[in-house]
């Protein structure tokens, strides 16, 4: 059975939805449409009723005017929006969090940490947290493997950016939104044109079939032949 199936009668986490392919999104939208999913390779249509809570740290707004995420898909599924502020908005959960982990990864490894030194928790309060909670727990643990003691210091720390300089995780692109503006450019520059002489595939050194497979893969919207 696949996750819906399993899910039946309950709940299923999507989480990361913002990253689904836009193939896979008509499927799910026809999940949560008709309620019924088809196994791969199977011939019967199977009957599903499943409560769907999904994640996502993207706007999926701008994805829909971009043209990444399907609006259908985003309307059906933003019935009940709920908000999860970052880190940098509720500072004040730093200190419980981080004698969570602490206690949580100094039990797994086995060493003598338990708690963070009061100045040390201040300088934690004082970062933007960029990668939220994960980040918080990434710092931590290696802090956890550095200290031979009960208390977390400074130096077990490492260096923090400061909250001036902190930027989002966001801020560098990634090779596929670098991808994606190379061949929106090439487009705006053709006029819309993909194929012939003056087209954004020949302006790209790449055939019209590639380019075509990579602006479906990219969610471009189809231009002018």
């Amino acid at each position: 059975k696949g996750k819906f199936a399993l899910a039946d009668g309950g709940t299923i986490f999507l989480d990361e939805i913002g990253e689904l392919p836009l193939e896979m999104q008509v499927k799910l939208l026809r999940v949560l449409q008709e309620q019924e999913l088809e196994r791969v390779g199977g011939t019967q249509t199977v009957k599903v009723d499943v409560r769907v809570v999904a994640a996502t740290n993207q706007d999926l707004s701008e994805a829909v005017r971009e043209g990444k995420f399907r609006a259908d898909l985003f309307y059906r599924l933003n019935i009940f929006p709920v908000r999860m502020p970052p880190l940098r908005e509720r500072l004040h959960d730093i200190p419980l969090l981080a004698t969570h982990f602490v206690r949580q990864f100094a039990e797994r490894m086995g060493k003598p940490a338990r708690r963070v030194a009061p100045g040390t928790l201040e300088r934690l309060a004082q970062y933007q947290w960029p990668g939220n909670v994960r980040e918080l727990a990434n710092v931590l643990e290696r802090a956890v493997i550095l200290c031979n003691g009960a208390v977390i210091h400074d130096e077990h720390i490492g260096s923090l950016a400061t909250s001036a300089a902190a930027q989002p995780a966001t801020a560098f692109p990634t090779l596929e939104e670098v991808e994606r503006q190379h061949l929106l450019r090439a487009l705006e520059q053709t006029g819309g044109v993909l194929a012939g002489p003056n087209g954004a595939a020949r302006l790209l050194g790449l055939s019209r079939s590639t380019a075509w497979s990579r602006m479906r893969k990219l969610g471009i919207n189809p231009p002018r032949s």
